[in-house]
């Protein structure tokens, strides 16, 4: 074992993080985003500007025949204002493929979200060390995912051993869009979240564009996967859409073709899986908006309800099932003319059976046997038997 004197520090370079669509340069080292630049400067969604700059499925992966790794990093936690605080973020490690340990890293800056009104604050933190020892000797390929749910600046990588890029393993690219379900709330850590755990089980690296709050249609989410390379594409629409109360059903339904055509221009012929959402049942036939429910926070507990009136949906106003209606038909039209087009009903991931034996915490998003439970079912009806991505 070489004493700390003797340990390498390896420039965090572009080479070796996946993942993540943009790497900003910042005062402390390098900030991971999940949309590019471009999309960013037309974004006045604080919501969504945080929920991108939150690295779902965003990883270093190294190799390495280091046995210690240290990665400093300056995260961002957020604290809401009359709720529990939230844990600190968890990185996953992986040696060869195989789970091999978590950490989380203190300090870092404080990120204050009142809910009631609406605005927030940042109080500046330390970078902290995240420490990884006891790795097994011998060459290795490591991967370090990124906490799903925490804002993180790389700051620094130090092993006691040289450690390189991890050689590209040719898998084919997923890129799936989606909303905070598929960002990966509540899920336990970042390897766990429901994307993550269907890459794996399905072979594939993950490109993750589940954006909390932000699965809105958005023309320049649209020209990012446009641009994004990638061998299979999906595309999980139609909760943010209700719970955000953003348009009616008249604007729904040309956003959606607007936003595959879009898709198609830089795709033509890859699989595409247009996924509608998984069960809801506050908005399966009640519109948004969508609220927060206080009344159960002295207890630990912060819930959504939702706001609209189910006598809205005559004039057009939208919930799940509306929605479900609405995407089925619209890739049934669009099949005629592109064979490798195809829908999945959301509620074969989740549905009234399992609401039943799992009921979603907060109303709005599953826990962590619930993100393993639509792992799991993705990846079977999705890379098996003839799922979308199959071949």
């Amino acid at each position: 074992m070489h004493s700390q004197d003797d340990w390498i520090t390896t420039p965090i370079t572009p080479d070796l993080v996946r993942g993540a669509l943009d790497l900003e340069r910042t005062e402390h080292g390098l900030l991971p985003h999940r949309l590019p630049a471009r999309a960013r400067a037309q974004n006045t969604d604080g919501q969504l500007a945080m929920a991108e700059s939150q690295p779902s499925g965003v990883r270093l992966a190294l190799r390495t025949r280091a046995t210690v790794l240290e990665l400093d990093t300056l995260p961002t936690k957020r604290v809401h204002v009359g709720v529990p605080p939230r844990p600190d973020g968890v990185y996953d490690l992986l040696v060869d493929g195989r789970p091999a340990g978590s950490g989380s890293v203190a300090g870092g800056n404080t990120l204050t979200i009142d809910m009631t009104t609406g605005t927030a604050s940042v109080e500046p933190g330390p970078v902290g060390t995240l420490r990884f020892a006891d790795l097994p000797g011998g060459d290795k390929d490591i991967e370090i995912w990124l906490p799903h749910n925490e804002t993180t600046e790389l700051v620094a990588l130090r092993a006691d051993a040289p450690v390189v890029p991890a050689p590209d393993a040719g898998r084919r690219v997923w890129l799936h869009h989606g909303s905070s379900i598929s960002h990966g709330s509540d899920a336990a850590s970042p390897t766990t979240t429901w994307p993550a755990l269907a890459a794996s089980l399905g072979g594939v690296e993950l490109i993750n564009l589940g954006l909390g709050g932000g699965a809105l249609l958005d023309p320049f989410t649209a020209r990012t996967m446009r641009d994004t390379s990638a061998d299979l594409i999906s595309v999980k629409v139609g909760i943010n859409v209700v719970n955000a109360d953003l348009m009616r059903l008249r604007a729904f339904g040309p956003a959606v073709h607007g936003f595959l055509d879009t898709v198609r221009e830089g795709h033509p012929t890859a699989p595409l899986l247009v996924v509608s959402p998984v069960l809801c049942p506050v908005h399966e036939d009640t519109p948004g908006l969508l609220a927060p429910d206080f009344s159960g926070v002295a207890e630990g507990r912060l819930r959504f309800v939702a706001t609209g009136d189910p006598a809205e949906r005559a004039s057009g106003k939208l919930t799940l099932n509306v929605i479900r209606d609405e995407l089925a038909r619209i890739v049934a039209q669009r099949a005629a003319d592109d064979p490798n087009l195809h829908y999945l009903d959301g509620r074969e991931l989740y549905g009234e059976a399992d609401a039943a034996e799992l009921p979603l915490p907060d109303n709005i998003h599953p826990d962590p046997a619930t993100h393993r439970r639509m792992g799991e079912r993705f990846a079977e009806l999705a890379f098996t038997g003839h799922g979308a991505f199959t071949g």
